[in-house]
């Protein structure tokens, strides 16, 4: 490897399973994976995960902590000839040495079902350690029987804490990494690299690189990033934003209070303002999770579910595609029927269950799974709701104390004008039907 030309990326990839960081939950000690390195039992696997978050990587290592021959192409750019000529030179490996080829295939999603079909035999037989990697779901995009014959295992985004190591590391070593340029990075130029790279290690690492041979050596010979430099470096205008500051808790608010307001547009300008910046989509998702029971709450249950369903694309697609999805829940939040009916229910029981304490159970909605606590009148008198007309029936449910107390009362706006007609049903004397 010429360490002079070959990116930094490249050049910082792990050497050690131990220097993987971010996938503990199938790199850690006891796991799968670690225990059939450790004992040469190699299997099938389908590495699932977002760009730069290891895949390449862990393959690779795959091979380097096993004595098998090991062989490498991209779905992009290679096909069933190529795959041909690496089965033939496989079985004269299995042949002579008794030992299977590990093939690794990056972006295993690309071929199409006939191609997949080729991979078949190969690993039925054991001759080929099938490794690929996928950005997309594996249930959706390979094919059955090759799902079944593999074990896919997920890879995370990398977290901020992932990041920062990754990329410190980088700045320090300096057989591989950027240690000879004697850099001096401002932590919130870290930090501005590591938003804009959105848990992918590869982008990160590229843009530290550009950045640090952008920046000249002052008079002590030492290169001084800040996040002007950044973005000179990166033809990127950055925007003002500290995540864990003034600005962070200004923009959520503003985004919030848009969405309370039914202002579509100012939703969406606020939204994309710290998507720009580098906030993270799923803190962004919590909150419209939360927006969505607080400030809308049963005038339109369908906001909780597209909210959820905006945070699991994120989750599960990543950028850019899913900066669409949170665009697309923000503007049905802001322009839903607003309540906060349960906000202020949720408040007015937690302030009563504070002042009255742990009241009792009432002795006849209580279970009585033993004679004794039949005997003490447990479940005495509960009246069973569907054994009567429309499944209902007046009868106490609350402590005695607060029997009179009134925590949800509905608006008249959406779905809730529903739900307080079924509520003054449900209130009217049994007589009166």
């Amino acid at each position: 490897m010429d360490l002079k030309t070959t990116p930094l990326a490249t050049r910082m990839r792990p050497e050690l399973i131990e220097e993987v960081v971010g996938q503990d939950h199938i790199l850690g000690p006891s796991r799968s994976l670690t225990r059939s390195l450790e004992t040469g039992n190699l299997f099938s696997i389908l590495f699932w995960g977002p760009p730069g978050s290891g895949k390449t990587t862990i393959a690779k290592l795959i091979a380097k902590y096993t004595s098998c021959p090991f062989e490498s192409f991209s779905a992009v750019l290679s096909g069933v000839k190529e795959l041909r000529e690496i089965t033939e030179s496989a079985k004269k490996t299995y042949r002579y040495e008794q030992k299977p080829t590990i093939l690794f295939v990056d972006e295993i999603h690309r071929f199409n079902k006939a191609q997949q079909d080729a991979f078949l035999p190969h690993v039925e037989s054991g001759l080929i350690i099938l490794i690929g990697a996928t950005t997309q779901n594996p249930s959706f995009e390979i094919i059955p029987p090759l799902l079944s014959r593999t074990r896919v295992m997920t890879l995370k985004a990398l977290e901020f804490k992932d990041m920062t190591l990754i990329l410190n590391r980088a700045i320090k070593d300096k057989k591989r990494g950027l240690g000879d340029l004697n850099i001096e990075i401002e932590e919130d130029a870290l930090s501005y690299i590591i938003n804009i790279s959105h848990g992918d290690a590869r982008t990160a690492l590229n843009n530290l690189e550009s950045a640090s041979y952008f920046v000249q050596p002052d008079k002590n010979n030492q290169r001084v990033v800040n996040v002007a430099t950044v973005a000179l470096a990166l033809d990127k205008k950055p925007l003002i934003y500290d995540k864990n500051g003034e600005e962070h808790y200004n923009l959520i608010s503003a985004l919030h209070k848009s969405m309370r307001g039914s202002d579509p547009q100012a939703s969406i300008y606020w939204l994309y303002r710290m998507l720009e910046a580098g906030e993270d989509p799923l803190f962004i998702g919590r909150r419209l999770i939360r927006f969505a029971s607080e400030d809308i709450g049963l005038a339109n249950p369908r906001a909780l579910e597209i909210a959820l369903t905006a945070y699991q694309a994120w989750e599960k697609v990543g950028p850019p595609e899913a900066e669409l999805s949170l665009a697309q829940a923000v503007v049905y939040l802001a322009t839903a029927p607003k309540s906060n009916t349960l906000y202020r229910a949720e408040k007015s029981v937690k302030r009563e269950i504070e002042e009255s304490g742990p009241l009792g159970v009432p002795l006849h909605i209580r279970n009585a799974p033993t004679r004794l606590m039949k005997e003490m009148g447990y479940g005495k008198g509960y009246i069973y709701p569907h054994d009567h007309p429309e499944s209902r029936i007046r009868q106490e449910y609350l402590p005695g104390k607060i029997r009179e107390k009134i925590f949800y009362r509905p608006s008249d706006r959406g779905f809730e004008k529903e739900i307080k007609k079924r509520m003054m049903h449900q209130n009217e004397p049994e007589d009166s039907k």
